[in-house]
């Protein structure tokens, strides 16, 4: 289905997809000129102006993980760390299977190392605490905050 794809490739294809999906919506896209950074991109809301982290999200089943770190080498091994809302407003997953974007707002899932959006209700009907995918969709959390004519 999809080539096997560097750590590297699936975040530009991820970074590229999310700005796509914004601009359709007319939402005003600004990039920070410095890579390293703990957010990706800048969007703007017209009200306001939101970090964003971008991240690419596979599907596995009816579920899609989003991690919420980020990890580098360290000289003990990996560094793991998770964003915060003072960090960043915002982690955006692009899953390329469904070629869709997920806006997942730091103030509700900051501090977490992984948020799982699920596309179907589970196989025991638990309906507490689930993250519906569509609840999260660009087109219902982002629709009528653009700036619009």
């Amino acid at each position: 289905m999809f080539p096997v794809l560097t750590t590297n490739q699936k975040g530009a294809i991820a970074e590229t997809a999310i700005v796509h999906a914004a601009v359709k919506l007319g939402i005003d896209v600004y990039k920070p000129v410095a890579e390293g950074g703990r957010y990706d991109l800048i969007f703007d809301l017209g009200t306001r102006m939101t970090r964003v982290q971008c991240k690419w999200a596979g599907r596995r089943g009816n579920v899609i993980p989003v991690r919420c770190y980020s990890s580098r080498r360290a000289r003990d091994g990996f560094l793991k760390r998770s964003y915060t809302s003072d960090e960043a407003d915002a982690i955006v997953a692009y899953c390329a299977e469904l070629d869709r974007c997920y806006f997942l707002p730091l103030d509700l899932f900051g501090g977490r190392r992984y948020v799982q959006l699920r596309l179907s209700p589970t196989h025991n009907n638990q309906m507490v605490g689930i993250n519906w995918a569509e609840e999260f969709e660009f087109a219902v959390t982002l629709a009528g905050h653009n700036k619009g004519p």
